[in-house]
């Protein structure tokens, strides 16, 4: 891990972004909110990674960790926060909210993932747009084949131009969409790409009838949340469904909760199918291991999410800069990781997220033993 100059937390960027997104809708906390049962106990979790083992004290400051919540059977047992972090604060889980994007697709009736994306959105059906051929399960798995480079380093890469009208606003996020070029042949490769999940997103809206937030609102009452979350979009309403969503670290955890099974409270709000599913890397290159090197040598991808292990028992969300919902699905227990660790030096940037890929694992087992 990188040692030699210890950047200082820019933990501001990722606190309460409606202060400086120019367009946000809140999503209002549940009408009766459900507080986690706690019953907190210490945590002693060894993590082995980047050539040694520590404690958890040591994996935490060096991640610049700025929240972590662990929920074991629906209690919650451990809660810590770090560099003026609060339990109120909204943290924005940045390409988390990818994995909240994939529940509600779960939501869409008699879903069926080999359909067209175009049927739903027919804006795409043009020879000129890389959608144009592409299925759900291509935008889902994001091996639509498109042309697409995602780096947000570079202002000018089709990464950082899709999301100028949330971080402007300014422009169209939809009209970026139609202009992506085809590539490979979809289906056939893995390239993480954003603009996959707006477009996704755009079928899911034509499919349910519901914008992003309105959606997302129904699943934060039905999962009594306890604070308010936070959304960004672009100036005409169309959600930077992404990465765009700031909550709370305990209403995080509710995501990741819903990953193990679909249940809340007794309630199916997602199908175990769809969890499963989505849980699971649906193509031999896929599987952990098998993703270009440069995102990660441990994790694997499912539908926006990331699993941990073939059998997708293990998934976890992702976002920039250290924001993990990770749920271990056997153990029934989830982690909720936030950070703030410098985004400039892309090897460090590796280095730090596949070590939280090594100590997630590890904090679960250590809380069931």
């Amino acid at each position: 891990m990188p040692t030699a100059t210890r950047a200082t937390p820019d933990v501001e960027s990722l606190r309460e972004p409606q202060r400086w997104f120019p367009c946000t809708t809140e999503i209002p906390r549940a009408v009766a909110p459900t507080p986690w049962p706690r019953a907190e106990r210490p945590l002693a979790a060894r993590v082995t990674g980047a050539g040694r083992t520590m404690d958890l004290d040591e994996f935490l400051d060096v991640t610049y960790t700025t929240s972590l919540v662990v929920i074991a059977d629906g209690t919650l047992v451990h809660e810590r926060y770090f560099h003026d972090v609060g339990p109120e604060d909204r943290l924005l889980g940045n390409s988390a909210t990818k994995s909240a994007l994939a529940l509600l697709v779960g939501d869409i009736p008699d879903l069926d993932v080999d359909a067209p994306a175009r049927t739903f959105v027919p804006e795409l059906d043009d020879q000129a747009c890389g959608y144009r051929d592409v299925t759900i399960r291509h935008l889902l798995a994001m091996t639509t084949g498109v042309d697409w480079a995602e780096d947000h380093r570079d202002p000018e890469s089709p990464a950082a131009r899709l999301i100028a009208p949330v971080r402007e606003g300014k422009g169209s996020l939809r009209e970026h969409l139609l202009r992506v070029p085809p590539g490979r042949t979809p289906g056939t490769s893995f390239t993480y790409c954003t603009a996959d999940s707006l477009v996704l997103d755009w079928v899911r809206e034509r499919a349910t009838g519901l914008d992003f937030t309105t959606h997302l609102s129904r699943l934060w009452q039905a999962v009594g949340a306890e604070h308010p979350a936070v959304v960004g979009h672009d100036p005409h309403g169309v959600a930077m469904a992404g990465g765009s969503l700031a909550a709370t670290a305990r209403d995080w955890a509710r995501l990741g909760w819903l990953q193990i099974d679909g249940q809340w409270g007794g309630r199916t709000l997602a199908r175990q199918e769809w969890t499963d599913a989505s849980s699971r890397p649906g193509e031999p290159f896929l599987h952990p291991g098998r993703l270009p090197t440069t995102i990660t040598t441990h994790a694997g991808f499912g539908y926006h999410w990331w699993p941990l292990d073939d059998s997708g028992r293990r998934v976890t969300a992702d976002g920039m800069r250290g924001q993990f919902v990770y749920a271990d699905r056997d153990r029934r227990v989830v982690v909720v990781k936030t950070s703030a660790w410098p985004h400039g030096d892309a090897w460090a940037d590796m280095q730090y997220r596949d070590l939280c890929y090594l100590a997630l694992p590890a904090i679960a087992e250590a809380v069931t033993g």
